[in-house]
């Protein structure tokens, strides 16, 4: 029974993470990168490096017991997971708005709702809205 658990899991999660890396193969947001760092002929290292990222976050929340109890003491730990936070709101408020971008969501809003100046102000206190609700949920709730 736990052979078959394992089997089904590893492979449910071998198919979420292709779907992941079929969201972000069609959105374009590693060639987006590349040209914004002006590194293109790197190309397959940016791509790696979200692979990389994207296994070692998955084991890491799958084993995430077995990880904090080490020798090591406690602040190494909050001091990656706070860079690690940061960077990885980073890429996902860029794959959101590449997203919205590919959808063409932000011009149909403004065209609906008349705003026509002040847009970029508009998302960035989208941002600082979820900013504050996730540090909320995290401090208080949780």
């Amino acid at each position: 029974m736990h052979v078959l658990l394992a089997v089904c899991g590893a492979s449910f999660g071998i198919l979420s993470s292709a779907g992941v890396f079929t969201v972000l193969a069609s959105v374009g947001l590693v060639p987006r990168f590349a040209g914004k760092m002006h590194v293109a002929k790197h190309i397959f290292a940016l791509e790696e490096a979200v692979v990389f990222g994207t296994v070692a976050g998955g084991c890491a929340s799958v084993f995430y017991k077995s990880l904090g109890e080490g020798i090591l003491p406690s602040w190494p730990g909050t001091a990656f997971l706070i860079v690690f936070g940061f960077f990885a709101g980073i890429f996902v408020g860029c794959l959101a708005l590449a997203i919205a971008e590919m959808l063409n969501s932000v011009p149909i809003f403004s065209r609906r709702t008349g705003f026509r100046h002040g847009l970029g102000i508009a998302l960035l206190f989208a941002a600082l809205g979820k900013m504050a609700g996730s540090i909320f949920y995290f401090l208080f709730i949780q």
